[in-house]
């Protein structure tokens, strides 16, 4: 498996880095799976800040990949799927629809109140999470880890990545 560098983000207006409990997860995930952590930070819930720092992500040819956790909900301050959708050159429509499938098998309805996007953005990779450990765990685990493994089959992105500039 080629090591993918994922650069990771929370996004939360109550939590540190130290008590980031559904980044320390996400972080264990990337690197169980032999990827590359190649940056962590955590900013509030607001688009701009969401926005510019995953722009300099997308903006470095050293990040292959971003995923974020939290602000994806319904509350004033969830704003996350507004921050990233304009920066997306291609939306991943499926990773929203095949989260919030799988996602219903633990939650029930109640998963139509996760706006949990995808895209790219100049040849890297964007997924965002919900901010719950169920919701990051379910994420990786049942999509994200398929999809950065060159070995998964049919397809996965991990081999396209080298293909997402072509022109």
């Amino acid at each position: 498996m080629p090591d993918i560098r994922v650069a990771l983000l929370t996004i939360s207006d109550s939590r540190t880095l130290a008590d980031d409990k559904s980044g320390d997860l996400l972080a264990g995930f990337i690197a169980t799976d032999n990827h590359h952590l190649a940056d962590r930070q955590l900013v509030p819930d607001d688009v701009y800040a969401i926005r510019a720092r995953v722009s300099q992500w997308i903006a470095d040819p050293q990040v292959q990949a971003v995923i974020t956790t939290g602000g994806t909900g319904f509350t004033g301050r969830d704003s996350t799927p507004e921050a990233l959708a304009p920066l997306f050159d291609k939306h991943i429509e499926g990773f929203g629809e095949l989260f919030r499938q799988l996602s219903y098998d633990e939650i029930g309805t109640s998963t139509i109140q996760s706006r949990a996007v995808g895209g790219m953005a100049n040849g890297t990779l964007i997924f965002s999470l919900p901010g719950s450990s169920g919701a990051v765990t379910l994420g990786w685990e049942k999509i994200l880890s398929n999809q950065l493994d060159i070995n998964f089959r049919p397809c996965n992105f991990a081999e396209l990545i080298p293909r997402f500039l072509e022109r």
